[in-house]
């Protein structure tokens, strides 16, 4: 059997964020499939975002893997994923209604947690409680992302598997209805659910879903058997990590490289290169320290800027997200956590035309300079960030397919970009487009 799972049968990449999120990560998974079979999703839920542009049409996904774009390439959905039944089929139904076709393609985890009624209303009475309390909000999404994943910690979530088996299923969403229900009516002053139409929402669902449902950790064994190339799609980024990220404003799941292996069932032996997505500058939705934030509402303002013309809002929220400065300190703590093999720099074109840029290289607190984001989210609000100024360029960089049409300026950004953080860049998002990508070392290729 260990000569049978030797490293090089096949290929496999993951693509992680390195920021908060929000860096591009869908445009580029979009586009290496085209060297890829599978697509792996591997943490979260339908509170990722990613936003695909082919031949200038916008699609929106958030739970399916982008690869779905891709005639014939797989899509797995791997057990380290929560999900909420409704809204998998919704999206189902509307990549179908684009002409895609998804079902004999798309492979459930029989062991993804499931994201429920309940946990949706608690999340959200949650968070309107810490605002009114004055404590404030983290910024979750509201739908019942946190909630799911304390159910699947505490050994009592209802998982994929439970939709095959009704009694069971009746059984386990009475005893955890009741639970949820005594906080929601008990401390939160919500009104409780009902259990029927949530039982019978979750049996009519069950019926498409049993076809999609796989051992998706053993067909991705056999897939890199045969030979063939995964991709591993993370959601949200390192810094939102619920571990390594700015705790308590984070995400509730881990989304650095190494939870590709968990939250798929392949071994990390078989993760062959981690390519590491980062914006040209920085942004964060919801709460939180941000060292190098800008104001976005000041109009003329560099913040205002790049919030306008990067079209900063989340795909999943509509909130406006925070904008700065690139954080050099911020990245090489990503770096470490996730082994990245090479950085995909995005949104590039977003610069044109600043006549400045500035670098964040390290932080000052009070007689201390760090070079690298500290992990105690309160001693990140003390950090006032140490800059270095570099000039920009009035050329665009929009749709540039090659290293040398770069401006000068915007090559000598990127190469002091890679010489602080310690990653070689290989390569360079110009665009939304598929086709607007600078490659200068392809992950897919030894």
């Amino acid at each position: 059997m260990q000569a049978a799972i030797r490293p090089g049968a096949g290929r496999n990449v993951v693509v992680v964020g390195t920021q908060w999120g929000d860096e591009g990560k869908g445009k580029i998974v979009d586009w290496l499939t085209d060297h890829a079979q599978g697509v792996v999703r591997f943490q979260g839920g339908h509170n990722a975002g990613h936003t695909l542009v082919i031949n200038g049409r916008k699609t929106a996904l958030q739970l399916i893997p982008s690869g779905v774009m891709r005639e014939g390439v797989a899509c797995y959905i791997g057990n380290g994923v929560v999900v909420d039944p409704q809204h998998l089929l919704a999206e189902i139904e509307r990549i179908e209604q684009l002409g895609v076709e998804v079902r004999s393609r798309l492979f459930l985890s029989e062991s993804c947690p499931l994201i429920l009624p309940f946990h949706v209303e608690i999340d959200r009475a949650r968070e309107a409680r810490r605002e009114s309390s004055g404590s404030g909000k983290i910024g979750t999404t509201g739908k019942g992302i946190g909630p799911a994943y304390e159910d699947k910690v505490a050994r009592r979530a209802l998982r994929v598997q439970d939709l095959k088996h009704p009694a069971r299923l009746q059984a386990k969403l009475a005893e955890l209805l009741q639970l949820h229900n005594a906080e929601l009516a008990g401390v939160l002053g919500a009104k409780p659910l009902p259990l029927q139409p949530m039982l019978d929402d979750a049996l009519r669902a069950a019926e498409q879903l049993k076809p999609l449902m796989a051992d998706v950790g053993y067909r991705l064994f056999q897939a890199h058997l045969r030979g063939e190339n995964l991709l591993f799609e993370g959601a949200q980024g390192t810094l939102l990590d619920i571990d390594h990220g700015t705790y308590p404003f984070v995400t509730s799941s881990n989304c650095v490289a190494g939870n590709a292996a968990a939250g798929s069932g392949l071994g990390p032996g078989q993760l062959h290169y981690i390519l590491g997505i980062t914006k040209a500058y920085t942004t964060r939705v919801g709460g939180g320290p941000f060292p190098t934030e800008l104001d976005i509402d000041k109009p003329g303002g560099v913040g205002h800027h790049l919030s306008t013309v990067g079209q900063e809002r989340g795909v999943v929220t509509g909130r406006a997200r925070r904008c700065g400065w690139l954080d050099a300190a911020a990245l090489k703590r990503s770096m470490i956590i996730n082994g990245v093999s090479g950085l995909c720099i995005t949104k590039l074109d977003v610069l044109d035309g600043l006549p400045e840029i500035n670098i964040c290289t390290g932080y000052e607190i009070g007689a201390r300079r760090l070079d690298v984001l500290p992990l105690d989210a309160d001693e990140i609000t003390e950090c006032k960030p140490v800059y270095e100024t570099l000039p920009g360029w009035t050329e665009t960089t929009a749709g540039l397919t090659n290293w040398e049409q770069l401006p000068l300026n915007a090559r000598r950004y990127l190469e002091r970009m890679q010489a602080l953080i310690g990653v070689p860049i290989d390569m360079v998002s110009t665009g939304p487009d598929r086709v607007h990508t600078i490659l200068l070392r392809h992950p897919f290729r030894p």
